[in-house]
């Protein structure tokens, strides 16, 4: 474990833009922390606190100066390797002919992200399962990104990364891992790139109060979570109740609005949309997020598969703690509890499990 003084997060931050990444961290705007590019420490949001709970969100601020003594917003590492819209093909058409080739990038510049937590790391690890395979755009992107979590010392409201395994405490996929101290930051370095930052900043090894400090720091986080959940025997409880009467129930609430899926960092369903322009001559295949949530995308030799509510929300709750760890060997929760703070009625996913487990086997069942 290394050290740094405050100042030398401005001089990390400088540095990755002078290797040329597009250097994006946690910023305020619109009432928010968000994920923006950044320039300097005067960007990041200090003496910025959130409190966060089933559909409520809002920022306080302080005269301490801190800067990352919140658990997150609603963006995640995702959007930038995942975009929201992309666009993958053009056809052009002009004098010569037809020309189709790859969409080029609007940005190409390699990132580097800076100030994600431990569940936001894990959900990009859940992410290369889905797209380092099969997807070169996102392969690239990923394997150019250097990736710098913060260890959290105020867990949010709906918080429940503990009962995931997935956190306070950044453990892997990281280039380089912060903890916020009294007198600047420690460092723990995770990877080749990671070791040659630190030795360009010319970090100092930690003191043994520094190193008490950060361990200090996590185990008060961990004991603040703001939710637990039983994970015990998913996913065979989830399976054994896909009649439970509780998929109703949470259907009469649930919006079908699809944040839960927007602003989940692991949520990967997508669509591909032609365009074409007004002219005729350029044509466009792109390529942009979608929900399960949606009636649309459950559309299949001509029918809408899952036409309720209640269908759609056991689907996407059912696949995150269940069917996610058949595919691929994980949970698709990171337990970062997004899909509870933005969900507008404030559906809780602790909640609905724990509801299913304290009358597992025990209810009359209907179908959704």
């Amino acid at each position: 474990m290394w050290h740094i003084e405050r100042e030398g997060l401005g001089r990390l931050i400088r540095l990755l833009a002078d290797r040329g990444y597009r250097v994006i961290g946690p910023t305020v705007r619109d009432d928010a922390i968000v994920l923006e590019e950044i320039e300097g420490l005067e960007d990041l949001p200090a003496g910025v606190r959130e409190v966060q709970g089933p559909g409520s969100y809002r920022l306080e601020r302080s005269n301490d100066g801190r800067l990352f003594d919140w658990a997150h917003g609603p963006d995640a590492g995702k959007r930038f390797l995942f975009p929201p819209r992309e666009r993958l093909t053009e056809i052009r058409r002009d004098r010569e002919g037809m020309r189709v080739g790859p969409a080029p990038e609007e940005d190409d510049r390699p990132l580097a992200l800076l100030g994600l937590r431990s569940c936001d790391l894990h959900a990009i690890a859940v992410q290369d399962r889905v797209f380092m395979g099969l997807d070169e755009r996102y392969r690239r992107r990923r394997e150019r990104a250097v990736l710098i979590g913060v260890n959290c010392a105020v867990p949010g409201g709906t918080c429940f990364c503990v009962s995931m395994g997935t956190g306070p405490r950044c453990t892997s996929g990281f280039d380089l891992a912060l903890t916020e101290l009294a007198d600047g930051f420690a460092l723990e370095v995770g990877s080749r790139v990671g070791q040659e930052l630190r030795d360009a900043l010319g970090a100092r090894p930690a003191s043994e109060d520094e190193r008490a400090e950060v361990d200090a720091i996590a185990t008060a986080a961990a004991e603040r979570m703001g939710r637990t959940l039983d994970v015990s025997d998913m996913p065979t409880l989830l399976y054994r109740n896909r009649e439970h009467p509780r998929w109703r129930e949470v259907a009469e609430r649930c919006l079908a609005c699809t944040n839960c899926t927007m602003v989940c960092p692991t949520c990967f369903c997508h669509d591909v949309v032609d365009d074409v322009s007004l002219s005729g001559d350029v044509a466009t295949r792109s390529r942009e997020w979608a929900s399960c949530f949606s009636a649309e995308y459950s559309w299949a030799a001509g029918v809408v598969v899952r036409e309720s509510h209640a269908a759609r929300y056991r689907q996407w709750l059912t696949h995150k703690f269940a069917s996610w760890i058949d595919q691929f060997g994980v949970s698709g929760c990171v337990g970062c509890g997004r899909c509870i703070t933005w969900c507008p009625v404030g559906i809780d996913v602790t909640e609905e499990i724990a509801a299913i487990r304290a009358t597992d086997g025990a209810v009359e069942v209907r179908t959704a």
